[in-house]
């Protein structure tokens, strides 16, 4: 079975037993600004799990993009990439942990025929907050699973969430699958990594308060997720996503640009055939993400020269453009069932190649701070791994690199020193990121509602202050403050700013009562509804009306009148990308 008959065989699925499919969100997430990318299914969904009714019912299903960041540096092994997909289906307090987990056990060893003597499972095993999650096993074994087979797991392998510090959160139950020709053992070892993770069934039934309590959820939700790449691999009886054809049409073009086989150079062209796709997802997304030194800006561009710097320790030079014959065979393999990557294959091709031009220009420049380093330094002599950090960090250099420009002065680099410089890079960067992106679901909080409605209000007020022509082109939301993206060709005047401010404090002093409306997107755009450029929508939506001032197509949350906001404060206004303007604004 291919991954393309893998997401329809699950979509058809659970179309049979009542879900709507569908479309996949963007892989920038538009209500959760804890996060860079959307991550897992779950992000665009967030306000129905935190029960916001959904157009299309209680039960859910789709195929998502997602992106994950945080174990870029393990990228190069059988199975972790940096952009895949992920197959989820969600009851909005529907059903609980019955029916999903007869739905993961009929759909893997029905549907696609997994033995059930080759599956294994594992539950939460409680704790002093919640007690051992023996419903779920006890399902498990009812439907054939051995008890030798189910493990109990504790918080850290079996629990989701929350993913702040408060918020909806619950137990999970994973499921495995022996990847080995070995006949599978008897009982389940969850440290044989022969057991491969699946699936996941999420059950969110608590709410974890600012106190440190579990409190049972009115509304509980089932969230899952199933990993395209790894489960295609397992059909197709590899024990490498990489000889998938989600992946083979790009390792054999950059077999063909390097000269060199996949089975010599294997680690070196997973990192350029995973990292390669993902670039080309993040270009190709409805919001125009270019390389740059912030956000997802510095991800894209982290990627791409860790591209270029891979394909060099394969003798090949930035000069050859190496990136853009992958970018166009990614394309071509995924333009039937993402069209908008083909529509985009322009600005995706320019934006790699000014990007490799930026990267050696920087490289040049690598290469000046390091003949200054070494002027001072005498044959024989050893470059501090603080010197070789520096080149790496601000210039790109790889160390391997930097170990070949010094063994060519016959100097040698303190490895050592460079490690652990490395490291406590690594370990500041985690924790800047635990520190920025608290919030989550749980951020669901009374300012972050309000910054959202103002959103609303703004994006009419730049349109009847500036130009009719004004459209969203993305959004973000923290407690502290809204960021609004929308295009435009220059910078605003003080005179024009001081205007829109005053536009939407006039209509946030008149009071308007915010309303949802369910309609058709037809009819939702008849009548006129805002709809954020390139979004995919549902067959049926929400539309938030505030009075007879603005109406948009949104998923919620918002405040109740317009009169709840206080005073809308511009404090930035400045470019965002060619021909994108943002505005940063608060509440006071």
């Amino acid at each position: 079975m291919t991954g393309k008959q893998l997401k329809e065989t699950f979509l058809k699925y659970f179309e049979s037993k009542g879900h709507a499919i569908i479309e996949s969100s963007s892989l920038i997430p538009e209500h959760d600004p804890t996060v860079l990318f959307t991550t897992a299914g779950m992000h665009p969904l967030t306000p129905y799990l935190l029960s916001q009714p959904h157009p299309l019912g209680k039960r859910l299903a789709d195929v998502q993009k997602c992106l994950r960041t945080d174990d870029i540096d393990e990228v190069g092994d059988n199975f972790h990439h940096t952009f895949f997909e992920m197959l989820g289906n969600w009851s909005l307090g529907d059903y609980f942990k019955e029916e999903a987990i007869s739905f993961s056990f009929e759909f893997l060893t029905k549907v696609l025929g997994m033995p059930v003597e080759k599956l294994a499972v594992s539950c939460f095993a409680g704790d002093e907050h919640v007690k051992r999650d023996d419903e779920s096993a006890n399902i498990w074994e009812r439907l054939g699973i051995p008890k030798k087979r189910i493990a109990f797991l504790d918080r850290k392998n079996n629990w989701w969430g929350p993913a702040g510090e408060t918020g909806p959160c619950g137990p999970d139950t994973e499921m495995f699958y022996w990847s080995s020709d070995e006949p599978a053992p008897e009982r389940f070892d969850p440290n044989d990594d022969r057991w491969v993770e699946i699936w996941n069934d999420v059950f969110m039934e608590y709410n974890k308060t600012k106190e440190g309590k579990f409190i049972p959820l009115k509304q509980k939700n089932v969230d899952t997720g199933l990993g395209v790449e790894r489960v295609t691999a397992i059909l197709q009886g590899y024990n490498d996503d990489y000889k998938t054809e989600l992946f083979w049409p790009i390792i054999q073009e950059i077999e063909a640009i390097t000269n060199k086989k996949y089975e010599t150079h294997t680690k070196l062209m997973r990192i350029i055939a995973d990292h390669s796709r993902a670039i080309v997802f993040i270009l190709g997304d409805e919001h125009d993400v270019i390389p740059s030194n912030v956000d997802q800006g510095y991800i894209l561009r982290r990627l791409i020269r860790r591209v270029i710097r891979t394909f060099r320790q394969m003798n090949v030079g930035i000069e050859n453009n190496s990136l853009i014959p992958l970018a166009v065979k990614i394309i071509e393999m995924y333009k039937d069932e993402y069209p908008l990557l083909e529509k985009k294959k322009k600005f995706i091709i320019d934006e790699i190649k000014n990007e490799e031009l930026r990267f050696k220009r920087t490289l040049d420049n690598g290469l000046k701070e390091f003949n200054r380093i070494i002027s001072n330094l005498k044959p024989n002599d050893k470059m501090s791994g603080k010197d070789a950090f520096l080149l790496f960090q601000s210039y790109g250099f790889p160390i391997e690199i930097t170990q070949e420009l010094a063994k060519e002065k016959g100097l040698d680099v303190d490895i050592e020193e460079f490690n652990n410089e490395y490291k406590k890079h690594q370990e500041k960067s985690r924790k800047g990121a635990v520190k920025r992106f608290k919030g989550g679901l749980s951020d669901a909080s009374e300012q972050t509602i309000k910054l959202h409605t103002a959103t609303h209000i703004l994006n009419e007020a730049l349109r009847r202050v500036l130009s009719k022509d004004i459209r969203q082109k993305g959004s973000n939301i923290t407690p502290e403050r809204l960021r609004f993206d929308f295009n435009f060709s220059r910078k605003l005047t003080k005179d024009e700013i001081k205007k829109v401010e005053d536009e939407v404090n006039r209509v946030i002093k008149k009071g308007l009562e915010v309303k949802r409306v369910e309609m058709s997107l037809d009819e939702a755009l008849k009548t006129g509804a805002q709809a954020e450029f390139g979004a995919k929508y549902p067959n049926r939506v929400s539309v938030y009306f505030i009075g007879d001032y603005s109406k948009e197509i949104c998923m919620g949350p918002h405040v109740k009148n317009t009169k709840e906001l206080g005073t809308f404060k511009i404090i930035k206004e400045e470019s965002s990308a060619a021909g994108i303007r943002r505005i940063k604004a608060v509440l006071i």
